[in-house]
């Protein structure tokens, strides 16, 4: 939660903010700089001259303000999830981006949202040379937590990593090719003699939050002779199930309670590639602070096959008791009882349109548009820019495929059942801008309407992100309530590069700020709307 995109996850607020909440500044510098992660230098994307970027460390509702400086030789653009505001999601489907030597302010709230995420750039692949980093959303002091305050509260971004750059990545995709295998896995921009050193104190309890940054390969983590607790998974408290590994697939985060309870000494901590024919491992380092001795022993393996994976997304579990951002139970939400109004079969698949390789949804492989499809809607222009008519409701009989800038029409405040079917070899992982679903069924092969009664329809976890497994299928639930311009997208980015996404799009029916707000008078304008007049102050005020 879903584009800086988070995946990626939380609310944009641009002009209603509610005065009494705190705020926070910040000014973001971003620029080139050489960096060396796997001992090869290599040019990488800094803020503030930091790799990775710096640390969001807020709490609910507070009110975040962030100036974007782009250094760079090229458009920059960053953006998180957010409610009833994709006018800042900073995705290029909703957003212009930030040209060289600009500059843009993101205003956003991180309305009745708490738990672990990251942000990153959204356009160009830049996301492969940096600018990414970890937020975090804290509980307010009055909302009960369902375990102690930990020691302390360490963030890992984890994920796999090129040693060439965006641009050269980039160059190959354009050119038809596949990036092949990344180089390694880093966690924190770091591995090796290099990696990330976290010290803890003998019989402290400590919070992990851990982020895939990566952009290609789930990673399994875990700590040499350590056991990890689950306690959240993308805004939402679990049962508290202990496990020695985890499947982070590519942009889901997971946060654990980890207690030191072992002989003091220092121990692996370990982020390695899965369901790949090639391994590769990232370390950092887990440090008893009276340890004497360093890491011992062999790099501990990572599980293998699909069957574990699957049986632990099946043990995730929404902790129904806990509260959330908001003082009543998260189980107080019975989604399970409310009627599908509308099921959306999406089937990925690989192609080649005039010699280039290109990758799809129901046979539609996304163009991106030159003008942002949420500015040319609210300029009367949609029709221009995107079509709403190209992507089916189930997957097409027909083999061939065509590229086009889709948009899928959603009705607001319907509750929908989207099924991701995926009969290739590859793993997927998908992420849906502006809201959280219930990820309520997977399954081998082809998906079919027996398969609801399969589904958890009482606590399955509200998050951003869903994996489908290889030959398999994945079924989410969700209300569209959340008017605006949402973007829908394998988190591979190569596939979602060349094609594999699309925009939901949802209007209110009413032309009103209780359901959307309106664009936000620092609105960038291109493309087609380029020399549009931006609505004035006092027109908002209305």
């Amino acid at each position: 939660m879903s584009p800086l995109s988070l995946l990626a996850v939380f609310p944009f607020l641009c002009l209603c903010v509610i005065a009494e909440n705190p705020y926070r500044y910040f000014t973001w510098d971003v620029t080139y700089g050489t960096i060396s992660p796997l001992g090869v230098p290599q040019q990488g994307i800094l803020i503030n001259g930091q790799f990775p970027g710096p640390w969001i460390n807020s709490t609910t509702n507070d009110n975040i303000v962030i100036n974007v400086f782009n250094h760079l030789d090229e458009p920059f653009l960053n953006g998180i999830q957010q409610r009833k505001d994709s006018w800042q999601d900073g995705m290029p489907g909703t957003n212009c981006p930030i040209l060289p030597g600009t500059n843009f302010t993101y205003h956003f709230q991180v309305k009745d949202q708490i738990g672990s995420y990251y942000y990153f750039p959204s356009v160009g692949l830049q996301k492969a040379s940096g600018a990414f980093g970890g937020l975090c959303i804290n509980s307010r002091m009055y909302i009960p937590v369902p375990f102690d305050p930990p020691a302390d509260d360490f963030t890992l971004l984890v994920g796999d990593w090129y040693t060439k750059s965006h641009k050269v990545l980039r160059q190959i995709l354009d050119d038809g090719k596949s990036l092949g295998r990344p180089a390694g896995v880093l966690i924190n921009g770091k591995t090796g003699e290099q990696a990330d050193k976290f010290t803890v104190e003998p019989g402290k309890t400590y919070r992990l939050r851990i982020s895939n940054v990566g952009i290609k390969n789930t990673l399994n983590f875990r700590i040499q002779g350590h056991t990890m607790k689950l306690v959240e998974i993308e805004g939402s408290h679990t049962m508290q199930n202990e496990y020695d590994s985890l499947d982070v697939h590519v942009g889901q985060s997971f946060s654990v309670l980890v207690t030191a309870n072992q002989a003091p000494k220092d121990y692996y901590i370990v982020a390695s590639t899965r369901f790949t024919r090639y391994s590769l491992n990232g370390t950092a380092v887990l440090h008893y602070s009276n340890g004497k001795a360093g890491l011992s022993g062999p790099i501990p393996p990572a599980p293998i096959g699909i069957a574990y994976s699957m049986n632990q997304f099946r043990s995730f579990r929404w902790n129904l008791t806990a509260s959330a951002a908001r003082p009543n139970p998260q189980g107080s939400y019975h989604y399970g009882n409310i009627n599908i109004t509308r099921t959306i079969r999406l089937a990925n698949t690989m192609g080649y349109v005039n010699g280039k390789l290109r990758y799809a949804l129901n046979g539609v492989s996304y163009k991106q548009a030159r003008t942002p499809l949420k500015l040319a809607d609210y300029y009367g222009m949609g029709s221009k820019v995107y079509n709403n008519q190209s992507i089916p409701d189930e997957p097409p009989k027909r083999k061939a495929m065509t590229i086009q800038t889709a948009v899928v029409e959603g009705e607001y405040r319907t509750f929908i059942e989207i099924v991701f079917e995926n009969l290739e070899r590859s793993l997927q992982t998908y992420h849906l801008d502006g809201y959280s679903f219930f990820a309520v069924g997977i399954g081998a092969g082809r998906w079919s309407p027996e398969k609801r009664k399969t589904y958890n329809l009482v606590d399955a976890v509200s998050r951003t992100n869903i994996q489908v497994y290889q030959h398999s299928w994945a079924a989410i639930l969700l209300t569209i309530d959340n008017a605006g311009m949402w973007n829908l997208r394998s988190e591979e980015w190569e596939r979602q590069y060349l094609g594999q996404q699309l925009y939901i799009r949802v209007p209110s029916p009413y032309h009103s700020l209780r359901d959307e707000y309106d664009m936000p008078t620092n609105a960038l304008l291109c493309g087609l709307a380029s020399n549009m007049k931006k609505p004035d102050v006092e027109t908002l005020k209305q």
